[in-house]
């Protein structure tokens, strides 16, 4: 399938390391563009204009002719989000000109020829994220009458939806690309990215990355959905686990949306509003609803009744393992993308490594417990004693390949390298933000004062992260222990 991949390193290391990961993947493994290791060298320029950006990465350059992207919050007198701005017409979104600028064999320059994207609806995305200064976008590629227009980006499969990620809380600016590819190495899917500079209304913005969003995509890219508007059918749908700022057409509310009575929604993702009808709507929500109630009742772990009907179980495996190690502690709650395609499973797929591998805003996370096992679905999923097993089975294989640590600092390393001078052009435009008063997180001395402090803080926590997992691993399965509870709660059938 699409999307998993073996990449080639610069280095001999991280080369075996990645190519003892073919082992331990799925037998239909293909490959995953990474850009740091697979994007072909271009010439370093002897002379050029006196343009500020002499780049290797693509620029994408978006002209709004002035007007302001809505989307920024609004605050009221102590300091809370009350609101979002809005387009002039009311709307969410304004429409504006995108091009792109990616010589194949020589660097990138403003003046240099760029190719028209053609025009895109655009907002600025997020949540806690819309409060920085350097925002993150959405953007739909559309046709002069406002449909949807599908296009290649940056290498990428032809899609009209993207995320433009702007790192800005994450000082190494590497969180999301490390994390989505580390991901796709093991995971059936994770969204694709490719680094960019961003240039909007004639100004530098810094270094973004452009994102996939998780939705359904045309011949085997993104996720594998399908639906049948007119006929009322479908053999795939996605769903999000968040703050529930969607549209009331777009909120579902499952089994588990009344029992736990947990602060974040459950939206559908795909099919959209353009496709989706209220029996659609119901009949998906009834679904998801029977895994759910499967879950939470006495026979959850039955074989022929149970959960492992309704998942992916190495999805669901692999998922926690990602996050629990980077101490995503959003997943599970917020950013939480599950989706059923065509193969009929349950799967689970990555999203959001904005705050992970200690940079959440409020505090420190620490390195020394385990949090996701306690979690929707996983709370149940781990008094399973065979879930919890290849739980840790699976943790042992990824400690051998890219949960090691000289696999990771060596994709750390190798991705700062690769970046070069963006990295400074990015802290040009945003390196006041490394002061004192423009601190993010709490308490203060969280806050790295320079960008090689932020990697170093970073590779400290990874360090500390794999040293408490390697002791503590076995420990997941206390939940999964005998009882006489559990006794008595089997159903026999």
């Amino acid at each position: 399938m699409k999307y998993k991949i073996i990449g080639i390193s610069v280095t001999a290391l991280v080369l075996i390391t990645v190519l003892c990961i073919s082992f331990i993947m799925p037998e239909d493994n293909g490959t995953r563009y990474i850009e740091h290791i697979m994007a072909e060298e271009k010439e370093v320029c002897k002379t050029h204009s006196s343009d500020s950006i002499c780049t290797h990465l693509p620029i994408v350059s978006i002209n709004t002719n002035g007007t302001e992207i809505p989307g920024k919050p609004i605050y009221d007198e102590e300091y809370n989000v009350i609101d979002y701005t809005l387009a002039a017409d009311g709307t969410t979104t304004i429409r504006a000109s995108l091009d792109v600028i990616d010589n194949k064999q020589e660097y990138n320059h403003l003046s240099d020829n760029a190719k028209s994207m053609g025009e895109v609806m655009i907002r600025v995305r997020g949540h806690s994220s819309r409060r920085f200064e350097k925002p993150n976008y959405f953007i739909r590629f559309v046709n002069a009458d406002g449909t949807n227009n599908s296009q290649e980006f940056l290498g990428m499969d032809a899609h009209h939806e993207w995320a433009l990620h702007g790192p800005f809380l994450d000082k190494t600016l590497i969180r999301n690309y490390m994390w989505y590819n580390i991901s796709g190495e093991i995971m059936e899917y994770s969204p694709n990215v490719r680094f960019f500079e961003l240039v909007l209304n004639g100004e530098y913005r810094g270094l973004y990355l452009a994102t996939e969003m998780i939705t359904a995509g045309k011949e085997g890219s993104r996720l594998n959905l399908q639906v049948n508007k007119k006929d009322n059918t479908f053999s795939g749908y996605a769903l999000r686990l968040d703050w529930g700022d969607t549209e009331e057409e777009n909120k579902l509310y499952p089994f588990t949306n009344y029992t736990t009575r947990a602060k974040t929604q459950h939206e559908l993702v795909y099919p959209g509003a353009k496709n989706i009808t209220p029996e659609l709507k119901e009949a998906i929500k009834n679904e998801f609803s029977l895994f759910e109630k499967t879950l939470y009742s006495y026979d959850y772990n039955n074989e022929k009744y149970g959960y492992k009907n309704y998942i992916d179980i190495d999805s669901f495996v692999d998922y926690f393992l990602i996050n629990e190690f980077t101490c995503n502690y959003d997943a599970g709650s917020l950013s939480t993308y599950i989706y059923k395609d065509i193969d009929g499973k349950y799967k689970m797929c990555v999203w959001d490594f904005n705050s992970a591998l200690d940079a959440y805003q409020e505090s420190a996370m620490p390195t020394d417990e385990f949090r996701l096992n306690s979690g929707l679905w996983y709370q149940m999923l781990f008094m399973d004693s065979d879930f919890t097993d290849r739980v840790i089975t699976r943790y042992y294989e990824l400690r051998k390949t890219v949960f090691s640590e000289e696999y990771l600092f060596g994709f750390i390393d190798d991705t700062i390298e690769y970046l070069g001078a963006a990295v400074d052009r990015n802290y040009e435009r945003w390196g006041y933000t490394f002061n004192q008063e423009y601190d993010l997180m709490h308490p203060t001395e969280r806050n790295p004062r320079n960008y090689d402090e932020a990697i170093s803080q970073m590779k400290d926590f990874i360090t500390k992260r794999i040293a408490f997992m390697d002791e503590n691993i076995e420990s997941l399965r206390q939940n999964s222990a005998e009882s006489k509870t559990k006794k008595y709660n089997e159903v026999s059938d």
